[in-house]
Formats: C-alpha cells, structure tokens, sequence
C-alpha cells in the first residue's frame, strides 16, 4: 500500500478494480485549504487517458506489472501461442490482447505485460517500427508524383496499407505498429 507522496510516473496502480500507469503527476499546494496531487491515468487494457486528483496522504494499491519478452511461435483456433525467451515456458493470448497484431509474423518479438502476482497477461505491444514484405501492389503510374497521392499495398502479414506510389512488390518497407502508416523502405 502506498501513500500520494510515493506517486511517480509510471508507476501502475489499482482504481476501482482497474489498472492504471501514471503518465504525469503535479503536487499542487494551495494558499487555502488542503494540498491535492493531480494525476493522467492511461489505462492498461484500453489505452483511454483520465485526470484523477487525490488529496494528499490518500493511500493508493499499487500493482506490480513486468515487461517480459515473448516470441511468437504460431496463431490457432485458441489464439496466439509464445514463448518466454528465458524460461522457454509458452502461453496462450487472445488476438485482442495484442496491439498492432496485423502486422505479427512468427518468431517476432512482443513486450508482454503481466500482472506479477496473479501471473495473468494484461497486453502484449509489439516493437513500433516492424520491417515486412510487400506481397503484392498496384503498379504506380509514373509521373503523378506532384501529390502525396498514396496506393494500397498488401504486405506478408496480410495487413493492407497506404504507400507511396512508387512502391513496387517484394520491396521490404518499415510500418509503424500503433496505426498502420509506411514509415519508409527498409
């Protein structure tokens, strides 16, 4: 259990029965009345951010949450099967447990968040640049470079993005994980 002077960003802790990391914090003493801590609070399963204010000496739960490193091995009718790249011990998640899934191909490397003492998984993040194969695009029209005029492309994850016209199939481009967008040629 720990108090609002032990508040420190990112640190995660228990609200109502839901997790939150604190992404900033403001210890604010009035002239008048009772000094308050003013926090943002990203939740971990959804991602949405809330301000909350706590008076000050407010115990708060705080929750220990760790980093592990996992690769994927394979997706089946259960979910997504990976390994702990230190103890070699597998799990199972959900598709909607992972963020940026689209553009996972096997023996990637995720981040997976757990609950430390209930050993359960909160999410899984993937790194937020990934480097994939073009499978297949439309070939690009030369000349009409005078916009910024984008064309779909397939890549080997079966994700489709936007990407410039001068892409061609089986070039190998960088996307950004969180939102789908071409980052550059690999």
């Amino acid at each position: 259990m720990a108090t609002t002077a032990d508040i420190k960003n990112g640190m995660c802790i228990d609200l109502d029965g839901h997790f939150y990391v604190i992404t900033e914090f403001l210890h604010v003493k009035p002239g008048k009345g009772a000094a308050f801590v003013r926090t943002k609070l990203k939740s971990v399963t959804t991602g949405r951010t809330i301000d909350k204010t706590f008076n000050s000496g407010v115990k708060i739960d705080e929750v220990r949450i760790e980093r592990r490193t996992y690769q994927f091995l394979y997706k089946d009718e259960m979910g997504y099967n990976l390994m702990n790249q230190e103890t070699f011990e597998q799990i199972n998640i959900q598709k909607d447990l992972i963020t940026g899934v689209d553009f996972l191909k096997e023996g990637d490397t995720l981040e997976v968040m757990i609950h430390a003492d209930t050993e359960t998984v909160l999410f899984a993040e993937l790194p937020i640049k990934v480097t994939l194969k073009v499978t297949y695009t439309e070939p690009g029209l030369r000349g009409d470079t005078a916009t910024n005029a984008t064309k779909p492309a397939t890549l080997e994850t079966g994700a489709e993005v936007r990407v410039p016209l001068f892409i061609e199939t089986d070039e190998m481009l960088e996307i950004d994980t969180r939102d789908g967008s071409y980052i550059g040629r690999a």
